[in-house]
């Protein structure tokens, strides 16, 4: 029996990859846009990893993630609900953390965390699945109509000094509120600001209603990539 694992979290946009080995440390990491194909894409990663890994050195491959479940039972692999999935690896490289912000491409999700006998534990947690408004869709669609990508997003939302209020609820009404700013000449860069900062207070107020945001905290998935979200946090 070999020494390696694979686990693949699953989302609504991505696959990602790690190959790791006993002791934790992660040998190789890989990020794959689904392009609505998810059996397609992880067989692809699988068939990859496969090709420069020797089956028989791998002990064991895991899935997690909204998309997980289902693969998992095509793969024959073990299937780990992507909540406790996300409070193990906070406990295993953040232990002191009290609050996880995950906010996915189709998703997001807060978890509260406290200690209890040396470990932690989950305390309470919300989820939104139902309005793409306080995902990392809404500024995907935002960046389209501004001609950006998602990249230059975040960087350019740096730039702003005085970013003005968007509606972050409806993505319809951010649209309609974009189009005013940009007839009165507001800077590309204060817009992109706006939007960062409309799907950081729709975040507090849908998912986060009523909860303490204890510190430190940890912001994960894809959108926490985008540096402009991060400062509007």
């Amino acid at each position: 029996m070999g020494g390696l694992y694979v686990g693949i979290d699953v989302g609504s946009v991505s696959a990602n990859t790690v190959l790791m080995d006993r002791d934790g440390q992660v040998l190789e990491e890989h990020y794959t846009r689904l392009k609505g194909q998810p059996l397609r894409t992880v067989a692809a990663v699988l068939r990859d990893l496969l090709s420069r890994t020797p089956k028989e050195k791998i002990a064991g491959v895991a899935f997690t993630g909204s998309g997980g479940k289902v693969l998992a039972e095509i793969f024959r692999g073990p299937f780990y609900n992507e909540i406790i999935a996300q409070a193990k690896a906070v406990e295993r490289f953040h232990p002191e953390a009290r609050t996880v912000m995950d906010i996915g491409g189709e998703d997001s999700k807060l978890i509260l965390l406290d200690e209890e006998g040396g470990r932690l534990r989950i305390l309470d947690f919300s989820m939104n699945t139902l309005c793409a408004a306080g995902t990392g869709s809404f500024l995907d669609q935002q960046a389209s109509r501004l001609g950006l990508t998602i990249e230059e997003f975040g960087q350019l939302a740096l730039r702003s000094k005085n970013p003005p209020r968007i509606a972050g609820r409806c993505s319809v009404f951010a649209k309609s509120d974009m189009i005013h700013l940009q007839q009165i000449a507001t800077p590309e860069y204060d817009i992109v600001a706006g939007l960062c900062y409309a799907l950081a207070r729709n975040f507090k107020s849908n998912i986060g209603k009523g909860a303490e945001f204890r510190r430190p905290v940890v912001f994960q998935g894809g959108v926490a990539a985008n540096v402009g979200m991060r400062r509007a946090f």
